[in-house]
């Protein structure tokens, strides 16, 4: 018995759920439902930036935006034309919500708070007559005459005339199952922005230092950023990034590699050398240990580098050796670390791998296959580096598969 009739569903109570839903409704489209399976709505919005949220990139040009996407840089130029990070400020700016552009360009709500986005959402959704159900998966879909009929794991029958599916990563069979069963194929999902485990002495109880501009090197794959050390290895900006562009040929590896770490950024050998040269002719009397001599290494890490070199705290300027001073700036410029895993399952927010843009029409964000039929968000294989770029093609699809399903047939 069918519980109810209404023009779209959408599956995924996420960004792009509640996005692609309220485009929708606020076209005009009436009688939407969002299924969520989880307890509650928008749970990645809320952990996202720290809690702070992320919503987007401070960067307007799509063919510069692109290059941000490890998967989905070609696609995405077109839809970036329609809908891009200046409509999402302008979007939110519309409905009370000011965003910020930090130093990186980053861009986060005014008040710090993901609950300001949040709530935006929640109550342009409610305003618009958009109703959602939590606790509410979806056990099987099915393609009918006019539309879709979509059974719940309450027991519930709902047949919609469009369907939107925005499950957000494919890994759990959960957010795979409604894909597969209309027939859509989709490449493996693996993890991107993860964190390296690292099992080394050099990084012992340095959790927490970090450096503003690392250069990070595995084989011919090169990062750079920021740099952190935390307690099972290192993170960062630099480090997601490197993740990001390297996913699949790291979980090949079985996240088993050894990563080239420049703490400087931009130094090399011969410019660090120049450096400790000048400071032996001009404060040999000076102890290595006492002071870091290049910007941005922390006095911590400095003198852990030191203890590596087997610098020692009687050591100055004058009486060091060749051997230590290779060694150190070995250190410096081209630590190895080898990387034995990555960060935990519930630490990974984005997915490498989903429905192919190949598959669907890039205006509408429509299956080719399966009239009616929609995508947006992490199902599909697009993920960008960390900064604010998952979130902005999120907005994109949802706004150009809300737009699309809104409009008259």
């Amino acid at each position: 018995m069918v519980t109810e009739e209404l023009n779209l569903i959408v599956i995924g109570g996420g960004a792009a759920g509640f996005f692609g839903a309220i485009t929708a409704a606020e076209a005009g489209l009436k009688k939407i439902l969002i299924l969520e399976k989880s307890a509650e709505v928008l749970t990645k919005v809320r952990i996202s930036g720290g809690g702070r949220c992320n919503v987007t990139h401070d960067c307007y040009d799509p063919r510069d935006l692109v290059q941000s996407y490890p998967r989905g840089q070609r696609n995405l130029i077109g839809p970036f034309h329609r809908f891009q990070p200046a409509d999402t400020i302008t979007w939110f700016e519309q409905r009370g919500v000011e965003l910020k552009a930090e130093a990186d360009g980053r861009m986060f709500p005014t008040t710090d708070k993901s609950e300001t986005i949040i709530n935006c959402l929640i109550d342009t959704a409610r305003d618009h007559g958009v109703i959602w159900r939590t606790r509410c998966g979806v056990a099987d879909v099915k393609v009918i005459e006019d539309g879709f009929e979509i059974y719940t794991s309450l027991g519930q029958t709902y047949r919609s005339k469009k369907l939107l599916i925005a499950t957000g990563g494919i890994r759990s069979s959960d957010a795979a199952k409604p894909v597969d069963d209309l027939g859509h194929s989709t490449s493996e999902a693996v993890p991107s922005l993860f964190t390296f485990k690292i099992g080394d002495i050099r990084l012992h109880d340095l959790q927490g230092v970090s450096v503003p501009h690392a250069h990070v090197k595995i084989d011919s794959l090169e990062s750079q950023g920021p740099l952190l050390i935390t307690h099972w290895g290192l993170s960062g900006p630099a480090i997601l990034k490197a993740s990001a562009w390297g996913a699949r040929d790291l979980a090949n590896r079985d996240y088993r590699f050894k990563v080239e770490v420049n703490w400087t950024g931009s130094e090399s050998p011969e410019s660090v050398a120049s450096i400790f040269e000048k400071h032996r002719k001009e404060n040999g009397t000076w102890k290595v240990m006492k002071r870091s001599l290049i910007e941005g290494i922390s006095k911590r890490l400095w003198h852990r580098m030191c203890e590596t070199s087997k610098i020692t705290e009687d050591t100055t300027w004058a009486t060091i050796t060749k051997a230590q001073s290779t060694a150190f700036i070995g250190e410096l410029v081209k630590a190895t670390f080898v990387v034995d895993g990555k960060s935990l399952n519930k630490d990974e927010f984005v997915t490498c791998g989903g429905v192919s843009l190949d598959d669907l029409q890039l205006k509408t964000m429509e299956s080719k296959e399966v009239p009616g039929l929609h995508f947006a968000g992490e199902v599909l294989d697009i993920d960008g580096i960390t900064g604010g770029f998952n979130f902005q093609a999120a907005w994109t699809t949802a706004h150009l598969a809300g737009t699309a399903i809104a409009a008259p047939s």
